[in-house]
């Protein structure tokens, strides 16, 4: 089991940033993949951003690209996700996962934080 912890949402004003944290404990370890999904009302769960914990390979959504940047801490064993530029519709929950390399799905979700960008 992998326990997955987000921190860091809040309220911002368009234009601007905010840094999410994603602490992971238990069993965790380098064949690990994560990710940060989000949620607005009414749609979807989507990925935004992901990152391989050895490889350090990233992914990004194209809505975020230039502007979002996921990174990890492996001494920590936390994963960021700096949002520079926010908009109104980068508003959502923001969930943090993690899967097991050469597993399809998501399989440890953290528990989401709320990022709202208003003015």
């Amino acid at each position: 089991q992998v326990q997955l912890v987000e921190s860091g949402g809040g309220l911002v004003q368009p234009g601007g940033s905010l840094r999410l944290s994603c602490a992971a404990s238990g069993r965790t370890s380098s064949s690990y993949k994560m990710g940060w999904f989000r949620q607005a009302p009414g749609k979807e769960r989507d990925l935004v951003t992901s990152i391989g914990w050895s490889t350090g390979i990233t992914y990004y959504a194209d809505s975020v690209k230039g502007r979002f940047t996921i990174s990890r801490d492996n001494a920590k064993n936390t994963v960021y996700l700096q949002m520079n530029s926010l908009k109104p519709e980068d508003t959502a929950v923001y969930y943090c996962a993690a899967r097991r390399v050469g597993v399809l799905s998501w399989e440890y979700w953290g528990q989401g934080t709320q990022v709202t960008v208003s003015s």
